[in-house]
């Protein structure tokens, strides 16, 4: 079984320029190469912003870059055709693709309607404050580009909820409509958070749920998608997504992997959100990212041994998708949460290298973000990739024992040879730690995949004398250093090693002798013949000119993309 691994294949800052989809179809093999085995693709339907539309401006689902409407015909990404021919070249190489799906809400309507509604308190979305009143709202959604192709249905007023302006007063404000009312099975921040933005899909109306099952089966047919990423799932009945996601598992006898956006830092909240849905999907491990932002952020005073704690990956490791960052965490963003740059490498071996939940890299801290002058960290993010592709097997032994260092070791197993890896961080002072890596590697020389990156321990001070101690007393020797982090490490008989880190920094060692046997040629981004082969810190270009094909895991619907394993009992709808 290969480890998976996701990637977030956009950020929020892309260029309008119509390119990501042959982008991500060059990169196919580049990618499956490296160790991706799934991408989640952007919105792929037209926004209200046409091409400027990062896709979470809903406007017609059924638009994948065909029709001439908010105008263009592409989307900010390209075409439908485009878009299809992406989705056969990463399936082609071995990797899965999922769909970002945003069915909360719509934006960018044809006209308006006039329609009774009162305002609500912004904090408390069950008190009204106003009297009702008749508003006019953009709630009509004819989609005259499409001319009722693929489907017939006509989005009015009775199909939302909400809007958040009245054109008629030229007013912003949380307007629900007369003889409705928001979803209750919903995140309960603002007493109800079901509105969030533009037109508020109303899913206690059948017709509604009835045309997003049909259309849900329309994209399936039409792209052959093998997941979703599923958008903004706090604001939508929480009764929704289990059918949904039932309906089109049972239709095609697909598994379908699920993984919903549920914003909350929260553990509580998000053990909620799966026990009502019957852990129906995964769910993203915010409360994981915030730990990550708020230890990049505390000047080394995190205690390292609470990293893990109330994460959704140390309680649901089957359903946890870890990531560091991601389009809406971004600088600029409503929800920006930027994680340090000095502290990126040390949360991606969080996520990669150890194997509890599925982790996301994300396309920015790959290719950068130019539009941010940010260059990102690819060539660290190649070693850990290639680490959590081949070493990151066995046994774990947990070492976080310590509110700076802390560690962990893999023994590794006889089913993927030269496995097995020990992993240092620490967000202040570098130190060393004995780690067990198994009786397997004794005798054994490991190294540091990471050294060309690797700075070296401070030396600690030595301790200041006692209040009332004879100054011309000796001072105390200094601690000794810690063995340099590219040094190698010789394990000992009893399966130990003793492993560094410098400051503020991660290590990452695995078994010297597998290095050879690591040599695999890595097919160029652009044309997918053989460019090189990762040794050790460097590209080296051989004579061998055989592709490496991508695997991909064996994903189930509420299962672990990561690992292959079941999800709890019960879990499917």
């Amino acid at each position: 079984m290969t480890n998976g691994v996701m990637m977030q294949y956009f950020e929020w800052y892309l260029p309008a320029d119509q390119s990501l989809w042959r982008q991500v179809a060059e990169d196919a093999i580049h990618l499956a190469a490296r160790g991706v085995t799934g991408v989640w693709l952007p919105p792929a339907y037209k926004g209200q912003a046409g091409v400027d539309d990062v896709g979470y401006g809903v406007y017609d689902t059924y638009d994948l870059g065909e029709f001439d409407q908010k105008g263009s015909v592409g989307t900010k990404y390209g075409t439908k055709e485009e878009y299809l021919a992406a989705i056969r070249a990463l399936q082609d190489a071995g990797i899965q693709v999922y769909a970002d799906i945003v069915l909360n809400h719509r934006m960018g309507a044809d006209s308006k309607e006039k329609v009774a509604a009162v305002e609500t308190a912004p904090n408390d979305r069950t008190e009204a404050i106003s009297d009702e009143k008749d508003i006019e709202a953009w709630t009509r959604f004819t989609f005259p580009g499409r001319h009722g192709k693929y489907s017939e249905f006509i989005w009015s007023a009775r199909d939302f909820d909400g809007v958040d302006w009245d054109e008629r007063a030229e007013k912003a404000s949380i307007y629900k409509f007369a003889g409705s009312d928001w979803d209750q099975a919903v995140d309960k921040e603002n007493k109800n958070y079901d509105y969030l933005m533009g037109a508020d899909v109303a899913f206690s109306n059948p017709e509604v749920v009835e045309e997003l099952t049909c259309w849900g089966e329309w994209y399936v047919a039409v792209t052959n998608v093998d997941g979703f990423r599923l958008d903004a799932v706090k604001h939508i009945d929480f009764h929704f997504f289990p059918w949904w996601l039932g309906y089109l598992r049972e239709k095609f006898h697909r598994e379908f992997f699920a993984v919903g956006e549920y914003w909350s830092a929260n553990l509580e909240d998000l053990k909620t959100f799966m026990e009502t849905t019957r852990h129906c999907m995964s769910l993203f491990d915010v409360p994981l990212h915030f730990t990550f932002h708020q230890i990049s952020h505390s000047n080394g005073q995190f205690d390292m041994r609470h990293l893990l704690d109330g994460s959704l990956v140390a309680a649901f490791p089957n359903q946890a998708v870890t990531f560091v960052e991601n389009h809406d965490t971004q600088a600029g963003q409503a929800l920006e949460s930027v994680v340090g740059d000095w502290f990126d490498p040390i949360a991606y071996s969080v996520i990669l290298l150890r194997p509890q939940g599925y982790p996301c890299l994300f396309y920015g801290d790959w290719y950068g973000v130019p539009a941010k002058d940010s260059p990102g960290i690819r060539d660290v993010l190649e070693i850990l990739l290639e680490v959590r592709k081949n070493r990151v097997y066995g046994t774990l032994h947990d070492y976080f024992d310590h509110e700076d260092v802390v560690g962990w070791t893999l023994e590794g197993d006889d089913e993927h040879p030269g496995s097995g890896t020990a992993v240092l961080i620490t967000d202040a002072l570098g130190g060393a730690k004995s780690m067990y890596v198994g009786i397997r590697h004794a005798g054994q020389t490991f190294t540091n995949r990471l050294a060309a990156f690797a700075s070296e321990p401070s030396v600690p001070a030595p301790a200041p004398p006692a209040s009332g101690d004879d100054s011309s007393a000796e001072e105390p020797p200094a601690p000794p250093a810690p063995p340099s982090p590219r040094e190698d490490v010789v394990i000992g008989d009893d399966g130990f090693g003793l492993f560094s880190v410098g400051d503020g920094s991660v290590s990452v060692w695995v078994p010297a002798a597998a290095m050879d046997a690591a040599m695999k040629p890595l097919p160029d981004q652009k044309t997918g013949r053989d460019s090189g082969v990762l040794l050790g810190d460097e590209v080296v270009f051989p004579d061998a000119e055989d592709d490496v094909p991508g695997e991909a895991p064996s994903a189930t619907g509420n299962g672990d993309p990561a690992t292959g394993e079941a999800a709890p009992e019960g879990g499917t709808p």
